[in-house]
C-alpha cells in the first residue's frame, strides 16, 4: 500500500506519477517478453555489474575517478529524463501555473517523484553491491568501505539530479505574456514557391512537429543515426581495440534496426493524428503518408551507404547488407500488430548482429 504525503499538491503531483509510469509499463506489455526471452542473460548481467564501474573508480586517480562517478550519477538519473514527459505531463504543467505553489513545496514534490525511480534503481545497485561483497576481488578488498561510500554518493546525487531533471520542467511552460496580435498578410497563392505538392506538405506535417515542443523524435533520431554511424566506423575500421568486433557489430545492427523502427512509429503515429484532418482537404493522404514513411528510410540508407563504402566485398558482407535492408524494408512495408513488430525488431537485430560477427 502506497503513503501518500500529506500535502494536495504533493498527493497530486505522486498520483499524476504513479498513473504515468503505470501507462508506460503497459505500453512496454508487448516488448518486455520478447526482450526478456532473446535478451534476459544480458539483462540479469547489466544488473549484476551496473554498480562496478563506481566501485572501480577509486581505485583510480582523482580526474578518472570523478569522471566515471559523474557518468555513474548521470546514469541514475536517466530515467527521470526519459520518463520526465509521463511523470509531469505539458498540460498539466500549464494547468498548474496559477495555482499558489511555493517554490520549496515544487522542489518537495520534484524530489517524492524523482525518488519513486530512484528506489527500483536503487535496489539493483544493492543487488549489484551485494554481488561483489560477495566475491570480493582481490583489488577491491582495501577499498571497499570507500567503493560503497561512492556508490551511495552516487545513488543519493543522481536522485537529486533526476529532481532538478523535473523542476526544470516544471518551470519551462510559463504562460507568454499576452501580445496583440497583428493582422494577417494576405498572400497570393501564386507567390507561394513552386515545389512538389507532397514533399511541401510533408515538411509541414511530419518534419517540422518531430521538432517542436515537447516531441523529441528529431533529437532522437538524431542520436540514432549519430550512434549508428560511428558504432559503423568503429566496428568496420576497428577503431577502438579494447572493444571486439562482434560488440561494435552488435551496437552497429541494433542502432540501425532501432533508427528504421523508431522513425517509422513516430511517423504512423503523426498519420493517425493526422487522419480526420486530411480526410477533409481535396487531396489524397495515401500518396503523402507513403512519402512520409520512404522518408523515414533515408538515415538508415546513410548508415547502409557508409556500410558499403568502408566494408569489403565478402560474401558475409553481401549478406549482412542485403539482411538490412530487407529488415528496413519489411519494418516500414508490414502492416504487423504491436507484438508482431516487436517481434520483427528484436529477430532483425538479432538476425543483423549473427552476421556480422562473422565480419
Amino acid at each position: 500500500m502506497t503513503v501518500l504525503p500529506q500535502h494536495p499538491y504533493l498527493r497530486y503531483r505522486v498520483r499524476m506519477a504513479h498513473h504515468g509510469l503505470l501507462a508506460f509499463l503497459a505500453s512496454l506489455t508487448n516488448s518486455m517478453e520478447i526482450l526478456l526471452l532473446v535478451f534476459g542473460h544480458v539483462l540479469v548481467g547489466l544488473c549484476a555489474v551496473i554498480a562496478f564501474p563506481g566501485m572501480l573508480a577509486v581505485t583510480l586517480d582523482w580526474p578518472l575517478m570523478l569522471a566515471i562517478l559523474a557518468g555513474q550519477t548521470l546514469l541514475i538519473a536517466t530515467p527521470a529524463w526519459l520518463l520526465r514527459q509521463r511523470l509531469h505531463p505539458g498540460a498539466a504543467i500549464a494547468w498548474a501555473w496559477p495555482l499558489p505553489v511555493p517554490p520549496a513545496l515544487g522542489w518537495r514534490a520534484d524530489v517524492l517523484v524523482a525518488g519513486m525511480l530512484a528506489g527500483p534503481v536503487t535496489l539493483v545497485y544493492a543487488v549489484s553491491c551485494g554481488i561483489w561483497l560477495w566475491h570480493a576481488p582481490a583489488f577491491l578488498r582495501p577499498v571497499m568501505p570507500q567503493a560503497i561510500t561512492a556508490t551511495v554518493a552516487t545513488l543519493v546525487l543522481g536522485w537529486l539530479v533526476a529532481a532538478a531533471v523535473l523542476a526544470a520542467r516544471r518551470h519551462q511552460r510559463r504562460p507568454a505574456a499576452p501580445r496583440t496580435a497583428a493582422a494577417p498578410v494576405a498572400t497570393p497563392y501564386a507567390a507561394t514557391p513552386m515545389r512538389p505538392l507532397y514533399v511541401a506538405l510533408w515538411r509541414q506535417l511530419f518534419w517540422l512537429p518531430f521538432w517542436r515542443g515537447d516531441n523529441k523524435v528529431g533529437l532522437q533520431q538524431c542520436l540514432l543515426l549519430a550512434t549508428a554511424l560511428a558504432a559503423t566506423v568503429a566496428w568496420l575500421r576497428h577503431a577502438i581495440p579494447a572493444l571486439p568486433a562482434a560488440a561494435l557489430g552488435a551496437l552497429a545492427s541494433v542502432a540501425l534496426v532501432l533508427l528504421v523502427d523508431r522513425g517509422d512509429k513516430a511517423v504512423r503515429e503523426q498519420a493517425a493524428r493526422l487522419a480526420e484532418l486530411l480526410a477533409a482537404w481535396p487531396l489524397r493522404s495515401a500518396p503523402l503518408t507513403v512519402c512520409a514513411r520512404l522518408f523515414s528510410l533515408l538515415p538508415a540508407l546513410a548508415v547502409l551507404v557508409l556500410h558499403a563504402l568502408l566494408a569489403g566485398h565478402t560474401t558475409a558482407v553481401r549478406v549482412w547488407q542485403l539482411a538490412a535492408l530487407a529488415a528496413c524494408g519489411a519494418i516500414v512495408a508490414l502492416p504487423l500488430a504491436p507484438r508482431g513488430r516487436v517481434v520483427l525488431v528484436v529477430l532483425s537485430a538479432v538476425l543483423l548482429t549473427a552476421i556480422g560477427s562473422e565480419f
